[in-house]
């Protein structure tokens, strides 16, 4: 579910103010390990972990692959999977019916029962004959953000009927030979009063999409998490839609974004630290990649980065040093990925808000000389929040 892609460079300066340092305190604990506790071979931590709270007061998360089952339990480090899936998609050859690869990346719900889901689509063209001109995956592959809910706790999902969130203003078989589109959402979190969610994109050029895009990460703001709310901030307002280019709304003007920085990459989480009311984001980089500030990641590993009100952001901190999916796995024993901070002892049902202590939770992978394996597991570890005055 990973791409590097280039990060536009935009400053926006952020005067004197409290800022949050995160410090790992506690030694690893596995929570999910496939060998362990998967239903099938599908069963692999392969997207951040989300959570919430169902009506009945037990912990429901996704954080598995494209065949999706919800992880439970009555804490986070009991969690363990149901078998019955909950939502899939069928493979589909058509692009136009985003059903061909979709992982379950962002919920939220008010009551516990009705569930508001996002959904990593990835149309996978290289597996579809005629539907690619080159045979590789990255080269073929097209993202697209889903709008999908659930009216029974989270047991069944099934995608809204208009589902589109965030797509490419052209179609599949456009730009082909690398990545494209929207892909990889955070958590979803509650600010005066509406959801906001930052998402990754690729990025794009005018004689793609009639604008253009910037890769990088995009916030998006919406009144409810229906699929047709969702608007994206263009550096001035929530004004961009990115709508279904198979659609007959796909003849408005092509939309625009602004990246966030000092994001290079999707970012894990978003949680409102209880302490100062800041919120702190958590996500993963690699060494030299540009952090949008005027500099450059110094290291590889997780980061976290600060802010008031979702537009203006730190500079980064580091949390932990590892190598990522981000880096290549050469001569790397395991590769962390997937970085995501979660108080159980959260305020609100879907976990969006943080004590002084927290989990860390991200997924490991074993490598085998270059090459990934679905030797993954879902680890957590123990960490600290505290304040600082940054000048």
């Amino acid at each position: 579910m990973c791409v590097v892609f280039a990060q536009v460079l935009v400053t926006w300066a952020i005067a004197s103010e409290t800022r949050l340092v995160v410090t790992v305190v506690g030694a690893p604990q596995v929570v999910f390990d496939p060998a362990l506790h998967a239903c099938d071979g599908h069963d692999v931590p392969d997207a951040p972990l989300r959570a919430y709270r169902d009506a009945g007061g037990t912990i429901r998360a996704f954080g598995l692959h494209y065949e999706n089952r919800r992880l439970s339990g009555r804490s986070f480090l009991a969690l363990k999977p149901e078998c019955p899936v909950v939502f899939r998609a069928n493979g589909t050859p058509d692009p136009a019916r985003y059903d061909d690869r979709s992982w379950i990346t962002a919920t939220w719900t008010e009551d516990g029962e009705r569930i508001a889901a996002l959904v990593h689509h990835e149309f996978q063209a290289h597996r579809h004959a005629g539907r690619c001109r080159f045979p590789q995956y990255m080269a073929c592959w097209w993202n697209t953000i889903l709008a999908a809910s659930s009216m029974d706790g989270g047991a069944t999902f099934r995608l809204s009927e208009r589902p589109v969130v965030a797509g490419t203003p052209f179609r599949s078989e456009t730009g082909q030979g690398r990545h494209r589109g929207f892909f990889n959402p955070s958590n979803i979190i509650r600010h005066q009063g509406r959801l906001h969610v930052l998402i990754g994109t690729t990025g794009w050029s005018r004689a793609e999409g009639g604008s253009d895009q910037p890769g990088g990460v995009c916030l998006f703001r919406a009144e409810s998490a229906g699929a047709g709310d969702w608007r994206a901030f263009d550096g001035r307002a929530f004004s961009a839609r990115f709508r279904d280019p198979y659609s007959d709304e796909a003849a408005a003007p092509a939309a625009r974004c602004q990246p966030i920085p000092p994001f290079p990459a999707p970012v894990g989480s978003i949680t409102r630290y209880q302490g100062t009311g800041l919120f702190v984001a958590i996500y993963q980089a690699k060494q030299g990649q540009p952090d949008g500030l005027g500099g450059r990641y110094d290291r590889s590993g997780f980061f976290t980065s600060t802010s008031p009100d979702l537009v203006r952001w730190s500079a980064p901190q580091v949390v932990m040093e590892t190598r990522s999916l981000y880096d290549n796995a050469c001569g790397a024993d395991v590769l962390r990925s997937y970085p995501v901070l979660i108080d159980e002892r959260a305020r609100g049902r879907n976990f969006d808000d943080t004590g002084d202590t927290a989990l860390l939770f991200f997924s490991e992978m074993r490598i085998s000389g270059c090459d990934h394996t679905s030797d993954r597991k879902l680890v957590a570890r123990k960490v600290r929040i505290s304040s600082f005055i940054a000048e």
